[in-house]
Formats: C-alpha cells, sequence, structure tokens
C-alpha cells in the first residue's frame, strides 16, 4: 500500500490542498505533521468550499482516519471551533487522532507574539500573529512548554500553568508598560474545559502510525506552508517556526522518512508570496495585480494579499531537492492564460555573477536579480481542457520548461479548483 507526501515547494499557499483531496481516495490515513492554525487549504469537495487550518483535508471524506501528529502545535478553542463550522455544514467528523505530544497554543503566546512583532517596526517577519512562532520557541525552550498530554493532568496542569503564567507577565510587563497581566486560574478552567471535548481525540498518535504502517495500511503526509518557509533550510528568518520542507515529517510525526514511497512537489505556475522577506521576482507592478486578481492570491487563513510574481525555478528547484521530491504538480496553470508573455527565472545575477544557487542568507537573496526566460503566452481559456495533450503547445511548452529547469517531471497539472480540472500524466 502507497505511503505518498505532498510537500510545498515555494513560499506557501501552492494549493496543496487539492492534490491532498486528490488523492485521499487511495489512502487510509491522512496526516498533518505539522504548522498550526496560520497554515490553510482551500478544497472543493461535493460542490462546496472548504476552508481549513488546523484539520486535515481528508476529514471531508468518510472511512479516512485522520491525524494531527506531534509536530503540531495547537491552539484548542481554533480546532474546536473548525470542528464545530464543519459539523454544521453537515460534515460528519469521523476518526479524528490528535497527538498528546502537541504543543498547545495558550493567550499568552499570542500576546507575545503581537508585542515582540510591533517592537520591530520595519524589520517585521510578517506573523499572522496567532502565537505560533512563540509557542514552537517555548517547545524547543521546555521549561515553558505545556503538551496536549498535559491538559489530562489537573495537579499538574495548574502547577505548570500557574508559573509560566507569572514568568511570562513579568516579561510581558517589562516590555510592554501597558500589558494586563493574564489570570492563571481562568486559563486554567477554559482550556480544562477544551480539553474534556477533545479528550475522545487525544491519544499517541505516534504508536497509532506505527502500527498502521505494520498492518499495510496506506498514508497521506499532509504538508503545510512551503519549503522556503523551513525554519532550518528557507529564507531564515523570514520564515516559518517548523520544518516546513519535507524534512519535516519525520520529526513531526515519528514515521521514517525510508517508509515514504512517493513524495510529490507542488508548485504553482507562478510564484506568492506572504509577509516579509526578499522574493526576486515579484512584480509590482499591473503584471502582478493582474496575476494576483487572476488567482485570487489572498490568504486562505488571514485574508492578506499576497505579494505574487513570475516563476522562480532557482527558488522552486532548491525546494525539491531539499525535499527529495520525485515529481512535481504544477498549479493554477490558468492564471495565466491571458498574458501576451510568461517569464520564467532561470539563474540569479548576484554582485555582478550569475548563479542556479539558492542564497542561504537573505542579504544576498535581496541583491539578486532574475534572469528571465521568456516564453510566449497562450492567450487561450485553458478550464476546460482534461487532457494535458489538449493544451496549446505554448503552455506545454511552459510545463516543460519548469520540468527542465527544475529537473523533475511535471506529473500533474490543474487548470482551475474543480476535482476534474487537474491532469494526470
Amino acid at each position: 500500500m502507497p505511503v505518498t507526501a505532498v510537500v510545498g515547494l515555494q513560499w506557501g499557499d501552492e494549493a496543496k490542498g487539492k492534490i491532498v483531496d486528490l488523492l485521499t481516495d487511495q489512502h487510509d490515513v491522512v496526516v498533518r505533521y505539522l504548522g498550526g492554525n496560520n497554515a490553510g487549504h482551500t478544497v472543493m469537495f461535493g460542490g462546496e468550499t472548504y476552508k481549513l487550518s488546523l484539520l486535515p483535508s481528508g476529514i471531508l471524506r468518510k472511512g479516512v482516519t485522520n491525524v494531527v501528529a506531534t509536530g503540531v502545535v495547537i491552539n484548542p478553542q481554533a480546532f474546536l471551533d473548525e470542528m464545530t463550522a464543519l459539523t454544521e455544514r453537515g460534515v460528519e467528523i469521523g476518526e479524528l487522532l490528535i497527538s498528546d505530544r502537541a504543543h498547545v497554543i495558550f493567550p499568552h503566546h499570542m500576546a507575545e507574539e503581537a508585542v515582540l512583532e510591533e517592537s520591530r517596526g520595519d524589520d517585521a517577519i510578517g506573523t499572522t500573529m496567532r502565537g505560533i512562532g512563540t509557542c514552537y520557541r517555548d517547545k524547543i525552550g521546555r521549561t515553558h512548554a505545556i503538551r496536549m498530554g498535559d491538559l489530562y493532568r489537573p495537579d499538574f496542569f495548574h502547577q505548570r500553568l500557574t508559573d509560566v503564567i507569572a514568568q511570562k507577565n513579568t516579561i510581558l510587563s517589562a516590555v510592554n508598560p501597558k500589558f494586563e497581566p493574564l489570570e492563571p486560574d481562568a486559563i486554567f478552567a477554559e482550556y480544562t474545559g477544551y480539553a474534556e471535548r477533545l479528550r475522545p481525540h487525544v491519544c499517541d498518535t505516534t504508536a497509532y502510525l506505527h502500527k498502521a504502517l505494520k498492518s499495510g495500511k496506506s498514508m497521506l503526509f499532509e504538508g503545510a506552508q512551503g519549503s522556503l518557509l523551513d525554519i532550518d533550510h528557507g529564507t531564515f528568518p523570514y520564515v516559518t517556526s517548523s520544518n516546513s520542507s519535507g524534512c519535516g515529517i519525520h520529526v513531526g510525526s515519528g514515521v521514517p522518512e525510508r517508509a515514504i514511497d512517493r513524495m510529490i512537489g507542488v508548485v504553482k505556475a507562478y510564484t506568492t508570496r506572504v509577509g516579509g522577506g526578499p522574493c526576486p521576482t515579484e512584480l509590482d507592478d499591473e503584471t502582478g495585480l493582474h496575476i494576483r486578481d487572476e488567482g485570487n492570491e489572498y490568504g486562505t487563513v488571514t485574508g492578506r494579499p499576497r505579494r505574487c510574481g513570475w516563476f522562480d525555478a532557482v527558488a522552486t528547484g532548491y525546494g525539491a531537492r531539499v525535499s527529495g521530491v520525485d515529481c512535481l504538480a504544477v498549479m493554477l496553470l490558468d492564471v495565466l492564460s491571458k498574458l501576451d508573455e510568461v517569464k520564467i527565472c532561470e539563474a540569479y545575477e548576484i554582485d555582478g555573477e550569475r548563479t542556479t544557487d539558492f542564497p542561504s542568507h537573505a542579504a544576498d537573496l535581496a541583491k539578486a536579480k532574475p534572469i528571465y526566460r521568456t516564453l510566449p503566452g497562450w492567450k487561450t481559456d485553458i478550464t476546460g481542457v482534461r487532457e494535458l495533450s489538449d493544451l496549446p503547445k505554448e503552455a506545454r511548452a511552459y510545463i516543460d520548461a519548469i520540468a527542465e529547469l527544475i529537473d523533475f517531471p511535471v506529473e500533474i497539472v490543474s487548470v482551475g479548483p474543480d476535482r476534474e480540472q487537474t491532469m494526470f500524466t
């Protein structure tokens, strides 16, 4: 039985949710292994549009086990709100498992993130203000960390929370004299209530996944954000706080990467980025606005407008190599259909030298001047095409150029949001 991973290769928002939805029918288990409610997937299912944040995309399908694994940071209120929103729309929440090792986001995480981000001024990273980074920081620091399993040990949880809140109040009051101290007893009561509602779902997901593998169940690992936002391998410090490349699968789930049979790298037919940080192919002109409008490039979770530009083969190729993909899925090809010409960045010029290596330092990436390969546009509506052979020759040439520059085959092409608007080689 196949074990498949779907990973974004750019700065996130590559339409991974659609690919996961398409592949879910072929798998028994769908696993979300990193990030928090800062990530979002838009999935079309049964003629309806669903915007998912913490819940795996497989939640829309009956008979699929959905796992929120160890590497995810959980805001319990956001989690429960998302579950409620689905049930109110008639979605039956089937087998849903939440790791007892997953770390918990508290009000002080969001307060701390807001204070620190504001203090950076023009150097702000551009976070979603949902406490994701500060929760991960406490996870690594250990002394202020609280995990899902801790919520079910009342004495331990209450003492731990009391100690943590006292220290956080001191820190936040020092940074912002107007900060109103948090009340640990109130937070304890609130989160104990959340824990009771989530109790049927919380378990040792690592043990479950190992047993599922041994029994021959097929698994689908669902990435969040994109490889260029990886905390270790992305455009630091303008990154997320977890390993959002394929490198994060083992860390976030406990399943060894050698168990994965197929790694699919998902890319947009162009480039987008949200928040701060350099983006060499960004188009601050009418073409960039056109791509944003045609692609409805606004954040699933935040609604923030995304920065748009031409496809960057240097950055995306780096993401593909780091994640170890087997093939590519090119999404939103139809967004470029009205343009007279399309461009692909095939190299950078940095300090007068041409390179196809992706810089390790954000300052060097900020200096990078894109070197473009220009191709003719196809100037026709392709949303009704259902076979790759029926695409205009210009669109096919564009796909071939991406495959050549990234050095991995394109096996999936999407020309619209619906399931049937997806072509497989």
